[in-house]
């Protein structure tokens, strides 16, 4: 049995779901079955965005899918340490995240826990796995397998939002626009698998493009039918989360392959400090005040800002899978024979991982001035040592790490004046 309580809160309202020993329940542990419930056969969508809920237990067992994916591209870059392999690694990243974001957009408005929805959602997740087992071979013999495990997702999508615009009328002007770009863009990755090379890349790229304007389209000239803006971030951060475990990975690998070598220790070191520097950056400081604004407009959906949020994770997480691999390459070369790939990786990931976090930060703001001069003004200066460090990757590690601590310390000091204001006023 369950009793539904209202509370305010900050102008808004919520649910609270408590069962009849008065302890506490959310939502996503109803749908987990807390309590021994059976999971309903079917249950049809609705759109779910004025409940309290939290990521499910099956959405964080599809994202581990991701990581596979994410972890063999890293591998396939590291034997390509090249501008190609840079640009094979971005693409093929890319394809991967916007498969995850598609999905996670579905579920954020209108996913349910019955047995028809569980079934898709894992047939997705094996087709992620196929992606996974056949990415670090593109663009040469995992070319096909590759596309079918795309294809296999888009169609999954495609069956979700027929499914939902049987049952949510209100909502079939948006879910046609889904709908529609998800199916052309499978077409044009089927088609791809009869053409040669290049043509196939650039089916690929406008199938992409195709479903990247849904969300463009449905905020501007849709229905408001708006996103849930406390699950919307909880999901991309710990997709943030996994992305970042990368490095942590790939620290663990190097101390590992130069023998506790005393000097890869050190840049291990380094290396794990630049990557706390960015979980701290992101989850305290940048995207935890994105989150804020975000959560704070009740038009952001409309107004464009869940969309900045969004595609602002794009250069965010590219980046953070590229400090990856450059961590990596430094702990395995600290003291001579790092290649310009290893240095860039490091350098661009890390640059790149900024960027995202002022796109972020700055589309939730709707203005560029919250991000000068911190954190943009970290940008410039990694670039510098990308082109400068060319003898002593050891140096410019400790630069990185020293810098990645200094930017979290000022963005601490940054956010607690810019709240003192606000109680003030």
């Amino acid at each position: 049995m369950w009793v539904s309580i209202g509370d305010e809160s900050a102008g808004r309202r919520r649910h609270l779901l408590m069962s009849v020993d008065g302890k506490e329940q959310t939502p996503s542990d109803r749908d987990d079955n807390a309590g021994g419930q059976q999971t309903p056969l079917n249950e049809p969508p609705r759109l779910r965005t004025d409940d309290n809920r939290a990521a499910s237990r099956l959405e964080l067992f599809y994202d581990l899918a991701y990581v596979l994916v994410i972890h063999q591209l890293a591998i396939a870059f590291t034997k390509d340490l090249t501008w190609h392999g840079a640009a094979v690694f971005a693409g093929l990243f890319t394809i991967t995240w916007w498969s995850w974001v598609t999905m996670t957009l579905y579920a954020n408005r209108f996913d349910t826990n019955d047995v028809i929805y569980r079934v898709l959602k894992l047939s997705a997740t094996f087709a992620v796995a196929v992606m996974a087992a056949s990415a670090g071979s593109v663009p040469s013999s995992g070319v096909v397998a590759f596309t079918i495990g795309y294809v296999a997702t888009r169609v999954v999508l495609a069956v979700l939002y027929a499914r939902a615009w049987v049952h949510i009328v209100d909502s079939r002007p948006t879910i046609n626009l889904y709908f529609a770009t998800t199916t052309f863009s499978a077409l044009l990755w089927t088609t791809s698998l009869f053409t040669p090379g290049p043509i196939t890349y650039g089916l690929w790229a406008t199938g992409i493009l195709i479903e990247a304007l849904a969300p463009v389209a449905a905020t501007r000239w849709g229905p408001d039918i708006p996103l849930h803006l406390d699950h919307l971030p909880e999901r991309f951060g710990l997709f943030v989360i996994l992305v970042l475990g990368e490095s942590v990975s790939a620290i663990v690998l190097g101390m590992h392959d130069t023998h506790w070598a005393l000097s890869s220790i050190v840049v291990a070191a380094l290396g794990f400090t630049i990557a706390a520097a960015m979980w701290w950056m992101y989850f305290d400081i940048g995207g935890a005040e994105a989150k804020t604004l975000l959560q704070s407009d009740d038009d952001a959906h409309s107004s464009g800002r869940a969309d900045s949020y969004i595609y602002g994770h794009l250069p965010l997480t590219l980046g953070a899978a590229l400090l990856g691999v450059g961590v990596e390459q430094y702990v395995l070369h600290p003291v001579g024979e790092l290649t310009s790939g290893g240095r860039w990786a490091l350098c661009g990931g890390l640059a790149l991982f900024v960027a995202g976090v002022c796109m972020v930060l700055a589309g939730s703001a709707r203005t560029w001035r919250a991000v000068f001069p911190w954190p943009a003004v970290a940008i410039p200066a990694v670039v510098a040592v990308g082109f400068i460090d060319n003898a002593l990757p050891f140096a410019s590690a400790v630069f990185l790490a020293i810098g990645s601590t200094v930017a979290v310390v000022t963005g601490i000091v940054r956010r607690r004046q810019s709240a003192m204001r606000t109680t003030e006023t």
